[in-house]
């Protein structure tokens, strides 16, 4: 996860909050684009927004449901600007936009959408939806590559 904030400008990230992983997105709001996507672990997630912050992140996109608890308290004292969105309904979303930027090839593509299974976690989309319902943009997604481990920022 190379790319990073540089200063004061469009970059907010947002945060699908989960007990043992989170899907994460850094966003060029400007540019309407996902710069890095991310499910790792709360802490691992916590130490990217650290450092994104650091770099001139100010805003964190935060679903609402039933693990944004402590993250709102974890984006207080990064003195991020916390923006809650509608958690609802976002896994079936994200697993429609997985099948958008990964579609199916060869026989797969005969298989009914609602009975395909996506072959990764969809934590990463889920946060990209969630920026998305609070910009009411939808964003691109060039690099469709996720990190799964946590090198330190």
């Amino acid at each position: 996860m190379s790319t990073s904030p540089a200063g004061p400008g469009p970059w907010l990230a947002g945060l699908d909050p989960g007990r043992s992983k989170c899907g994460l997105v850094l966003v060029d709001a400007q540019a309407l684009q996902v710069k890095q996507a991310a499910i790792l672990s709360p802490e691992a997630t916590l130490a990217w927004l650290g450092y994104w912050q650091r770099q001139g992140l100010g805003a964190l996109v935060l679903g609402d449901g039933t693990g944004s608890k402590p993250w709102r308290q974890r984006a207080g004292q990064l003195a991020l600007s916390l923006h809650l969105a509608a958690e609802h309904g976002t896994t079936l979303a994200a697993r429609q936009r997985y099948w958008e930027l990964f579609p199916p090839r060869g026989w797969r593509r005969l298989v009914p959408q609602g009975m395909r299974l996506p072959g990764r976690d969809l934590d990463d989309l889920a946060a990209q939806l969630l920026v998305e319902r609070h910009l009411g943009q939808q964003l691109e997604r060039p690099d469709p590559s996720v990190l799964r481990t946590w090198p330190a920022p």
